[in-house]
Protein backbone atom coordinates (compact mmCIF):
# COMPACT_ATOMS: atom_id res chain seq x y z
CA UNK A 1 0.00 0.00 0.00
CA UNK A 2 1.56 3.46 -0.69
CA UNK A 3 2.10 5.13 2.37
CA UNK A 4 -0.61 8.40 2.48
CA UNK A 5 1.18 11.92 2.07
CA UNK A 6 1.39 14.57 5.11
CA UNK A 7 -0.42 17.58 3.67
CA UNK A 8 -0.96 20.24 5.98
CA UNK A 9 -2.34 22.65 3.59
CA UNK A 10 -5.82 20.86 4.05
CA UNK A 11 -7.85 20.24 7.13
CA UNK A 12 -8.11 16.65 8.24
CA UNK A 13 -10.76 14.84 10.64
CA UNK A 14 -8.33 12.94 12.90
CA UNK A 15 -6.50 16.53 13.30
CA UNK A 16 -9.77 18.64 13.54
CA UNK A 17 -11.22 15.97 16.46
CA UNK A 18 -7.79 16.36 18.29
CA UNK A 19 -8.16 19.85 17.96
CA UNK A 20 -11.77 19.74 19.40
CA UNK A 21 -10.29 17.28 22.13
CA UNK A 22 -7.86 19.87 23.28
CA UNK A 23 -4.95 17.87 21.78
CA UNK A 24 -1.62 19.14 19.97
CA UNK A 25 -1.38 17.38 17.55
CA UNK A 26 -2.90 19.29 14.65
CA UNK A 27 -2.08 22.61 12.16
CA UNK A 28 -3.40 25.57 11.24
CA UNK A 29 -5.93 24.33 8.73
CA UNK A 30 -7.50 21.65 10.78
CA UNK A 31 -7.78 24.97 13.54
CA UNK A 32 -8.77 26.84 11.27
CA UNK A 33 -11.28 24.61 9.83
CA UNK A 34 -12.52 23.63 13.64
CA UNK A 35 -13.29 27.63 14.72
CA UNK A 36 -15.19 28.40 11.36
CA UNK A 37 -17.32 24.98 11.94
CA UNK A 38 -17.48 26.07 15.71
CA UNK A 39 -18.91 29.77 14.86
CA UNK A 40 -21.57 27.43 12.83
CA UNK A 41 -22.14 24.86 15.24
CA UNK A 42 -21.14 26.19 18.99
CA UNK A 43 -21.85 22.16 20.05
CA UNK A 44 -19.36 20.55 18.28
CA UNK A 45 -16.80 20.65 20.74
CA UNK A 46 -19.69 18.74 22.92
CA UNK A 47 -20.40 16.23 20.47
CA UNK A 48 -16.66 15.54 19.87
CA UNK A 49 -16.24 14.75 23.67
CA UNK A 50 -19.88 13.19 24.10
CA UNK A 51 -18.61 10.46 21.43
CA UNK A 52 -15.19 9.96 23.19
CA UNK A 53 -17.17 9.28 26.82
CA UNK A 54 -19.59 6.89 24.78
CA UNK A 55 -16.64 5.10 23.18
CA UNK A 56 -15.06 4.50 27.00
CA UNK A 57 -18.07 3.50 28.18
CA UNK A 58 -18.48 1.32 25.44
CA UNK A 59 -15.43 -0.40 25.64
CA UNK A 60 -15.61 -0.67 29.62
CA UNK A 61 -19.22 -2.80 29.13
CA UNK A 62 -17.80 -4.86 26.24
CA UNK A 63 -14.39 -5.82 28.07
CA UNK A 64 -16.69 -6.03 31.56
CA UNK A 65 -19.94 -7.16 31.82
CA UNK A 66 -20.10 -8.61 27.50
CA UNK A 67 -16.50 -10.53 28.39
CA UNK A 68 -15.20 -9.27 24.89
CA UNK A 69 -11.13 -9.22 25.19
CA UNK A 70 -10.80 -8.43 20.98
CA UNK A 71 -10.81 -5.59 19.97
CA UNK A 72 -10.23 -3.95 15.88
CA UNK A 73 -11.19 0.00 16.35
CA UNK A 74 -11.19 1.10 12.52
CA UNK A 75 -10.49 4.91 12.10
CA UNK A 76 -9.24 5.23 15.50
CA UNK A 77 -7.60 8.92 15.05
CA UNK A 78 -4.95 10.36 16.61
CA UNK A 79 -3.94 9.33 20.36
CA UNK A 80 -5.71 11.06 23.22
CA UNK A 81 -7.06 9.71 26.68
CA UNK A 82 -8.94 7.03 27.03
CA UNK A 83 -8.19 5.11 23.93
CA UNK A 84 -9.47 1.85 23.70
CA UNK A 85 -6.46 -0.42 24.30
CA UNK A 86 -6.55 1.89 27.83
CA UNK A 87 -10.03 1.25 28.84
CA UNK A 88 -10.21 -2.35 28.05
CA UNK A 89 -6.60 -3.75 29.54
CA UNK A 90 -7.72 -1.74 32.85
CA UNK A 91 -10.78 -4.13 32.61
CA UNK A 92 -9.40 -6.81 31.63
CA UNK A 93 -5.40 -6.95 30.99
CA UNK A 94 -5.52 -9.51 28.67
CA UNK A 95 -7.18 -7.39 26.04
CA UNK A 96 -5.86 -7.72 22.42
CA UNK A 97 -6.19 -4.21 20.80
CA UNK A 98 -6.15 -3.51 16.69
CA UNK A 99 -6.30 0.69 15.73
CA UNK A 100 -6.24 0.80 12.44
CA UNK A 101 -6.40 4.02 10.10
CA UNK A 102 -4.70 5.77 7.13
CA UNK A 103 -4.02 9.21 8.44
CA UNK A 104 0.18 9.32 8.27
CA UNK A 105 -0.49 11.70 11.50
CA UNK A 106 -1.62 8.39 13.16
CA UNK A 107 0.97 6.46 11.79
CA UNK A 108 3.85 8.99 13.51
CA UNK A 109 2.06 8.54 16.90
CA UNK A 110 1.49 4.68 16.43
CA UNK A 111 3.68 4.26 19.34
CA UNK A 112 1.67 6.24 21.71
CA UNK A 113 -0.79 3.05 20.52
CA UNK A 114 1.18 0.46 20.54
CA UNK A 115 1.51 0.22 24.52
CA UNK A 116 -0.06 -2.47 26.13
CA UNK A 117 -0.20 -4.69 28.90
CA UNK A 118 2.43 -7.98 29.53
CA UNK A 119 -0.73 -9.92 29.47
CA UNK A 120 -3.07 -8.43 26.42
CA UNK A 121 -1.61 -6.76 22.82
CA UNK A 122 -1.89 -3.94 20.29
CA UNK A 123 -1.22 -3.68 16.99
CA UNK A 124 -1.78 -0.77 14.28
CA UNK A 125 -2.84 -1.31 10.96
CA UNK A 126 -2.59 1.54 7.91
CA UNK A 127 -5.39 0.62 6.26
CA UNK A 128 -8.44 2.27 4.55
CA UNK A 129 -12.26 1.40 5.87
CA UNK A 130 -12.96 1.32 2.16
CA UNK A 131 -10.32 -1.66 1.76
CA UNK A 132 -12.13 -4.50 4.81
CA UNK A 133 -10.64 -7.35 2.99
CA UNK A 134 -7.22 -5.87 3.64
CA UNK A 135 -8.03 -4.82 6.95
CA UNK A 136 -9.38 -8.11 7.93
CA UNK A 137 -5.99 -9.93 6.90
CA UNK A 138 -4.03 -7.69 8.90
CA UNK A 139 -5.93 -7.91 12.12
CA UNK A 140 -5.69 -11.69 12.03
CA UNK A 141 -2.14 -11.48 13.01
CA UNK A 142 -3.00 -10.19 16.51
CA UNK A 143 -6.94 -10.97 16.68
CA UNK A 144 -8.38 -14.95 17.01
CA UNK A 145 -11.57 -14.54 14.30
CA UNK A 146 -12.47 -17.63 15.99
CA UNK A 147 -12.88 -16.06 19.56
CA UNK A 148 -15.53 -12.84 19.72
CA UNK A 149 -14.15 -9.35 18.30
CA UNK A 150 -15.77 -6.03 18.72
CA UNK A 151 -15.60 -3.89 15.32
CA UNK A 152 -15.42 -0.43 16.56
CA UNK A 153 -16.70 1.97 14.12
CA UNK A 154 -16.28 5.55 15.97
CA UNK A 155 -16.57 8.54 13.81
CA UNK A 156 -15.56 6.65 10.13
CA UNK A 157 -18.79 5.61 8.61
CA UNK A 158 -19.51 8.63 7.70
CA UNK A 159 -16.83 9.11 5.50
CA UNK A 160 -17.98 6.64 3.43
CA UNK A 161 -20.61 8.43 1.91
CA UNK A 162 -22.24 6.34 -0.50
CA UNK A 163 -24.52 4.39 1.31
CA UNK A 164 -24.25 1.06 -0.79
CA UNK A 165 -20.73 1.06 -0.16
CA UNK A 166 -21.28 2.32 3.25
CA UNK A 167 -23.74 -0.74 4.26
CA UNK A 168 -21.50 -3.55 2.21
CA UNK A 169 -18.20 -2.39 4.34
CA UNK A 170 -19.97 -2.47 7.80
CA UNK A 171 -21.74 -6.08 6.49
CA UNK A 172 -18.24 -7.34 5.38
CA UNK A 173 -16.78 -6.74 8.65
CA UNK A 174 -19.32 -8.13 10.91
CA UNK A 175 -19.39 -11.36 8.66
CA UNK A 176 -16.02 -11.88 9.32
CA UNK A 177 -16.26 -12.30 12.99
CA UNK A 178 -18.07 -15.32 14.93
CA UNK A 179 -21.58 -15.29 16.83
CA UNK A 180 -20.77 -13.32 19.88
CA UNK A 181 -19.22 -10.55 18.40
CA UNK A 182 -20.48 -7.42 18.71
CA UNK A 183 -20.20 -3.96 16.57
CA UNK A 184 -20.37 0.00 18.30
CA UNK A 185 -21.35 2.51 15.58
CA UNK A 186 -21.32 5.87 15.93
CA UNK A 187 -22.06 8.85 13.72
CA UNK A 188 -22.63 12.07 12.94
CA UNK A 189 -26.86 13.15 12.40
CA UNK A 190 -28.93 16.00 11.24
CA UNK A 191 -31.57 15.11 13.66
CA UNK A 192 -30.13 17.25 16.16
CA UNK A 193 -29.15 20.97 15.59
CA UNK A 194 -30.16 19.99 11.61
CA UNK A 195 -29.39 23.12 10.01
CA UNK A 196 -26.21 23.65 11.64
CA UNK A 197 -25.15 20.32 11.20
CA UNK A 198 -25.89 20.90 7.18
CA UNK A 199 -24.12 23.98 6.63
CA UNK A 200 -21.20 22.61 8.94
CA UNK A 201 -20.76 19.69 6.96
CA UNK A 202 -21.22 21.72 3.33
CA UNK A 203 -18.51 24.12 4.06
CA UNK A 204 -16.53 20.93 5.51
CA UNK A 205 -17.01 19.32 1.65
CA UNK A 206 -16.04 22.31 0.11
CA UNK A 207 -12.88 22.80 1.77
CA UNK A 208 -11.26 20.18 -0.45
CA UNK A 209 -10.94 17.69 2.54
CA UNK A 210 -12.22 14.09 2.47
CA UNK A 211 -16.04 14.32 2.30
CA UNK A 212 -18.46 13.58 5.22
CA UNK A 213 -22.06 12.42 5.11
CA UNK A 214 -25.13 13.02 7.79
CA UNK A 215 -27.15 10.13 7.83
CA UNK A 216 -30.67 9.70 9.99
CA UNK A 217 -31.42 7.04 12.85
CA UNK A 218 -33.17 4.49 10.85
CA UNK A 219 -30.21 4.71 8.48
CA UNK A 220 -27.75 4.37 11.35
CA UNK A 221 -29.74 1.44 12.75
CA UNK A 222 -29.74 -0.70 10.03
CA UNK A 223 -25.70 -1.17 9.72
CA UNK A 224 -27.16 -3.38 13.10
CA UNK A 225 -29.40 -5.43 10.68
CA UNK A 226 -29.05 -8.95 12.14
CA UNK A 227 -27.79 -8.20 15.57
CA UNK A 228 -29.24 -7.57 18.37
CA UNK A 229 -29.56 -4.06 19.23
CA UNK A 230 -29.31 -3.38 22.52
CA UNK A 231 -30.67 -1.16 25.15
CA UNK A 232 -31.28 1.71 24.51
CA UNK A 233 -31.07 1.13 20.87
CA UNK A 234 -29.74 4.20 18.54
CA UNK A 235 -29.23 6.82 20.62
CA UNK A 236 -27.42 10.46 20.91
CA UNK A 237 -24.50 9.23 21.97
CA UNK A 238 -24.69 11.42 25.55
CA UNK A 239 -27.49 8.68 26.00
CA UNK A 240 -26.24 5.67 25.59
CA UNK A 241 -25.79 4.27 28.99
CA UNK A 242 -24.70 7.01 30.91
CA UNK A 243 -22.20 6.14 34.03
CA UNK A 244 -23.76 8.39 37.29
CA UNK A 245 -20.09 7.55 38.75
CA UNK A 246 -18.26 9.88 35.93
CA UNK A 247 -18.49 13.50 35.30
CA UNK A 248 -20.44 13.56 31.43
CA UNK A 249 -21.91 15.32 29.24
CA UNK A 250 -25.36 15.11 29.19
CA UNK A 251 -26.78 17.20 26.72
CA UNK A 252 -28.31 16.09 23.16
CA UNK A 253 -25.89 16.30 20.46
CA UNK A 254 -25.33 15.41 16.80
CA UNK A 255 -23.42 11.93 16.91
CA UNK A 256 -26.10 9.35 17.33
CA UNK A 257 -24.45 5.79 18.91
CA UNK A 258 -25.28 2.28 19.12
CA UNK A 259 -24.07 -1.24 20.17
CA UNK A 260 -25.05 -4.46 18.58
CA UNK A 261 -24.20 -8.11 19.74
CA UNK A 262 -24.61 -10.99 16.50
CA UNK A 263 -26.36 -13.50 18.37
CA UNK A 264 -26.87 -16.03 15.25
CA UNK A 265 -26.02 -16.18 11.36
CA UNK A 266 -29.32 -15.26 9.66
Amino acid sequence: MTEPELNTEVAHSARVWNYLLGGKDNFAADREAAEYALALMPELVQSARANREFLGRAVRFLAGEAGVRQFLDIGTGLPTADNTHEVAQVVAPDSRVVYVDNDPMVLVHARALLTSTPQGATDYIEADLRDPAAILRAAAGTLDFDRPIAIILSGIVNFVVDDAEATAVVRQLVEAVPVGSYLVVSHPTTEVNGPAVEESMKQWNESGAAPITARTRDEIAAYFAGLDLLDPGVVTCSAWRPDPARPQITDKVSEFAGVGRLTQRR
